[in-house]
C-alpha cells in the first residue's frame, strides 16, 4: 500500500478535525482515505465523504485488534 498524509496542518495531539491519510495501492490506483481523529477511526471507500464513511472508536478499534470484539 502507498499511504499519503494529505494535510499537514494537524498539531501533534489530534484534535477534532484529525489528519486525514490517502491510501493508493502498490499501482497508485486511489483506494479511500483513512481519517484519524482524537476519538475515532473514520474509513472513507473511494470518493466518499467523511460523513458517510465507516466508523469505529479508538475503544472498539483496540478491541477488534487484539482480538476481543
Amino acid at each position: 500500500m502507498k499511504v499519503f498524509i494529505k494535510d499537514l496542518s494537524a498539531d501533534i495531539e489530534l484534535k477534532n478535525n484529525g489528519v486525514e491519510l490517502e491510501v493508493r495501492n502498490p499501482k497508485g490506483e486511489f483506494l479511500g482515505d483513512l481519517v484519524v481523529t482524537k476519538s475515532q477511526l473514520i474509513w472513507c471507500k473511494g470518493k466518499v465523504k467523511r460523513e458517510n464513511g465507516k466508523s469505529i472508536s479508538w475503544k472498539d478499534f483496540m478491541a477488534y485488534m487484539e482480538g476481543r470484539e
